[in-house]
């Protein structure tokens, strides 16, 4: 759930930057707690102490507040529209039913985790996400074969790539390629990932966007979204 940060500097970087709403699909959505990152308030403030106090973006009746040290650039200002939203999993949990299985993942020690994890079950409960039980590369192929006329596609993975195999990563990589190829500035494509990619610390985050397939380097973040370096480009 913390690795939302991350995914919230995305998805306010892409609606300064394009102007539409968004419409999110997730590869790896488990329970889909990461899936509603734009429910969550983001409260940060440098760990040096610098300059600006703490710094809150995000709704003001938020389920949970995440809370990384920060360093790098603020997230952009602008405020995300989501336009719809869904995920895919190979065991996607029930926020319902599943819920004791989901908190049963963290140590009882981490109260503030414990808490932030079952506000967010409420809010999914209450407002549930669809997440397909299937083959992530049989979802994309044909998740990405339904236009998006008015709104940048994020499709987006944490900590998730590198559990598929080999012929799944290179069908996902070849369906955004093809989506890419006939994205326009109107209905943009976008892809996010926050992945381990051989370098430390922590994950690297990496934003690939269409038309044109320009890959921009986000800097880094600790794999359970502890801290993040947001540093996008100029």
């Amino acid at each position: 759930m913390r690795r939302s940060a991350a995914l919230i500097a995305a998805g306010r970087w892409l609606a300064a930057r394009y102007g539409l709403p968004l419409v999110l699909s997730e590869l790896g959505a488990s329970a889909g707690l990461n899936l509603i990152w734009d429910a969550y308030a983001l409260e940060i403030a440098k760990p040096d102490g610098g300059q600006g106090g703490r710094r809150r973006f995000g709704p003001e009746a938020a389920p949970a507040r995440l809370t990384p040290d920060w360093r790098g650039t603020d997230p952009a200002a602008t405020t995300p529209r989501i336009r719809a939203r869904a995920g895919v999993d190979l065991n996607p949990l029930d926020p319902v039913a599943d819920r004791l299985r989901v908190l049963s993942y963290i140590w009882a020690d981490q109260a503030d985790r414990l808490a932030r994890t079952r506000a967010g079950l409420d809010h999914l409960a209450a407002h549930p996400v669809p997440i397909a039980r299937a083959d992530a590369a049989d979802w994309l192929e044909g998740c990405l074969a339904t236009p998006q006329p008015g709104a940048c596609h994020l499709v987006f993975h944490t900590v998730a790539w590198q559990y598929f195999p080999p012929a799944v990563q290179a069908r996902c990589t070849a369906a955004l390629a093809r989506a890419g190829a006939v994205a326009t500035p109107e209905a943009p494509l976008a892809q996010f990932g926050m992945e381990a990619d051989g370098q430390t610390p922590g994950a690297g985050l990496r934003l690939t966007l269409w038309p044109g397939g320009e890959s921009f380097d986000m800097r880094r973040a600790d794999f359970h979204g502890r801290w993040v370096d947001w540093t996008p480009p100029g």
